[in-house]
């Protein structure tokens, strides 16, 4: 018993930190620190959200930016070109997501946080004012490729909290994420073609006029430029000295477990080296959790885009004849419900069901929802605006919750030399198949406008069955043994 008090208080003795390493700065800051983390989680929150609202804001009026650019020949192509843009963004996230784990890795969070943010700035600036389509896909597709935040900040939220708050800021970041991702099309939807919806504030003759898509830009960028300045005194987590050092997690697992002995410590160690050096490729709890997240985020990328497309295109059409407003109302009060459920029914689901059983319930109770939207298209007056907002809800709260838990799982499966890296990885994949989701979905609702009259599911229905094949799949992959999660040493 004295000898586990005296490796406990070797612990917290200054010589196990390295004096100027950033890391061991806030690995002090965390074993000092109780309660809840509340400015870490904020912060986490904010830097996501900047970069999340990029992401959607532009499906409400990307309908009708086709429409403007003319490049469409019928009404039933603009789907087909708004994949295209959907795409880019995602295409060139996918080239460099890797590249940009491995500067976090060695460089620092910070500096790919900054650069992310000042990214925001520029070039969601300059796609507001795109002349022709082929400036869209050139300012998205360099968004996408010169932003490689999402990767390194999931890295960051685990490493500036305490463990037993990890879920809390892995959460932080998939609500941002599904936040922004909501609160992004609202933007868009009641910022968009201003000169119509705000004659009075601007004129039919002016600049606001000419470039009708940037206003929702312009807001978006000035939050990032806030953002942006706001990450300079942001602390860095990654530590600059020899790894040999001892980490956060082996000093808190030691004080936890001091009094079973140095020995049964030192083993701990050895299989955590052990495991720090093998390749992330071999590495199946990791690797199923990125396959998974892939295929989900297929669906999700789809779905966002077509949702837009579907609830904007003529009731001839299948669709609900919403304008952009409309369409951001709706996503507006799916953010609301979002971020009350992630920030305070979400931890508490996860810890009951764990990360795996929550996936896989949500996912199969996805499929009859999105079912049901062909059937909803069929209502009208306020009982469709009901039964809309609440379907919206709960799709988008199911995909959120689905995503957090699948983070929770990759990063549960690397130690913390490997996550800026296993996070690019991730990134990278999980961008390749978000490409497909937007030009893919764009593609197939083109098509399914064109078959209102085919004998084996017609118009929309064909779309929101190929929908939930891919949710299907997901589904059946969260099983054993492909689904594997790691256990803690």
């Amino acid at each position: 018993m004295a000898e586990g008090q005296e490796h406990v208080e070797s612990l917290l003795r200054k010589d196990y930190y390295v004096e100027g390493c950033p890391g061991c700065k806030v690995d002090q800051l965390k074993q000092t620190s109780r309660g809840l983390p509340i400015k870490q989680v904020l912060v986490i929150w904010v830097i996501v959200l900047s970069t999340a609202l990029t992401i959607s804001s532009l499906f409400p009026f990307l309908y009708f930016m086709i429409r403007d650019f003319g490049i469409a020949k019928r009404e039933e192509d603009i789907g087909y070109y708004a994949g295209f843009i959907g795409s880019s963004y995602m295409l060139g996230r996918a080239l460099t997501s890797v590249l940009w784990g491995a500067i976090a890795d060695r460089y620092g969070r910070k500096p790919v946080l900054i650069i992310g943010c000042a990214t925001v700035v520029v070039f969601n600036t300059l796609f507001g004012l795109s002349l022709n389509f082929w400036m869209a896909i050139t300012t998205r597709f360099l968004l996408g490729s010169l932003n490689g935040l999402l990767g390194p900040i999931k890295a960051y939220a685990c490493e500036t909290v305490r463990e037993e708050y990890q879920s809390l800021g892995l959460s932080a970041v998939s609500t941002a994420w599904g936040a922004g991702l909501i609160i992004g099309p609202a933007l868009g939807g009641f910022l968009a073609q201003p000169a119509e919806k705000f004659p009075g504030i601007f004129a039919s003759d002016s600049f606001w006029a000419r470039f009708p898509y940037f206003l929702p830009c312009l807001i978006i960028s000035l939050f990032a430029a806030v953002v942006t300045v706001a990450c300079f005194w942001i602390p860095e987590t990654l530590h600059t000295h020899n790894s040999e050092k001892i980490t956060s997690q082996d000093s808190y697992d030691a004080l936890e477990s001091a009094n079973q002995g140095s020995s049964e410590k030192e083993e701990v160690e050895k299989g955590q080296e052990t495991t720090s050096k093998e390749s992330l490729f071999k590495n199946w709890p990791l690797m199923s959790s990125i396959i998974v997240y892939c295929v989900f985020s297929l669906h999700d990328m789809a779905y966002t885009e077509i949702f837009s497309l579907w609830a904007e295109s003529p009731r001839r059409l299948g669709g609900l004849s919403y304008t952009t407003e409309d369409v951001g109302t709706v996503l507006a009060i799916s953010g609301v419900g979002l971020l009350i459920f992630q920030s305070f029914l979400y931890p508490l689901v996860e810890k009951i069901l764990g990360p795996i059983r929550l996936s896989r319930i949500l996912g199969i109770i996805s499929i009859p929802l999105l079912t049901s939207y062909h059937y909803i298209a069929m209502l009208s007056g306020i009982t469709l605006s009901i039964v809309l907002n609440c379907a919206s809800l709960l799709k988008n709260v199911f995909s959120i919750s689905i995503v957090t838990s699948l983070f929770i799982l990759q990063n549960r499966a690397v130690d913390q030399h490997q996550r800026g890296a296993a996070n690019g990885m991730a990134m990278t994949f999980m961008s390749l198949f978000k490409a497909a989701g937007p030009a893919g979905g764009g593609a197939i609702f083109s098509w399914a406008q064109k078959r209102q009259n085919a004998d084996f599911l017609p118009g929309d229905q064909m779309v929101f069955f190929i929908l939930n094949i891919i949710e299907a799949i997901a589904v059946l992959m969260t099983f054993k043994p492909f689904l594997v999660e790691r256990r803690n040493n």
